[in-house]
C-alpha cells in the first residue's frame, strides 16, 4: 500500500484531521467524524488520535486500516 501525499497549499501551516478525512472522502460530511473516530482505528506518527482537531503538519503520517497519508 501506498502512502497518499498530502500537500498543503503554501499559505498553509497545518491541516485538521477532521479537514484531511474529509479532503480524502473517507467521511462525506464534518458531522460524521465523531463516530467515525469511536468506530475506527485512527493512528498519527504511529499514535491513536481521536482528536478531530488534531493539526497535522508537513511530515507528519496518518495511517487508517485501508489508507496512509502523508502530509507535505
Amino acid at each position: 500500500m501506498g502512502a497518499k501525499v498530502i500537500k498543503l497549499r503554501q499559505d498553509e501551516e497545518y491541516i485538521t484531521l477532521q479537514s484531511l478525512l474529509k479532503l480524502a472522502a473517507i467521511i462525506p460530511t464534518g458531522g460524521m467524524i465523531k463516530v467515525f473516530l469511536e468506530d475506527n482505528v485512527v493512528l498519527v506518527n504511529g499514535e491513536r488520535e481521536n482528536r478531530r482537531g488534531r493539526k497535522l503538519y508537513r511530515g507528519d503520517e496518518v495511517s487508517l486500516t485501508n489508507a496512509l497519508f502523508v502530509i507535505k
